[in-house]
């Protein structure tokens, strides 16, 4: 099966902060972007990829991507939708 890759636009790591915190740094920045452009989040297993990942689709935006690093971090691809 191939992997899907994705332009990145920006990327933010969000690793050393506790929720509600990640949603609120992962919504600014991918208020920055343009729409239809890819953010990736990178955050802490647990909250974050239970809340942010939902709250995103809840904001409207595309959630293109989960994937684990092996780490006990996650990567989240969003693309923006809207402005």
């Amino acid at each position: 099966m191939s992997e899907e890759k994705y332009a990145v636009d920006e990327t933010i790591d969000i690793t050393d902060v506790v929720c509600p915190v990640t949603f609120v740094k992962a919504k600014a920045a991918l208020e920055e972007l343009e729409e239809g452009q890819v953010l990736r989040v990178r955050m802490n297993d647990g909250e974050p990829v239970r809340d942010v990942p939902r709250s995103m689709k809840e904001e409207g935006h595309q959630v293109l991507k989960l994937s684990a690093n092996g780490d006990g971090t996650y990567d989240l691809m969003v693309r923006k939708v809207g402005d």
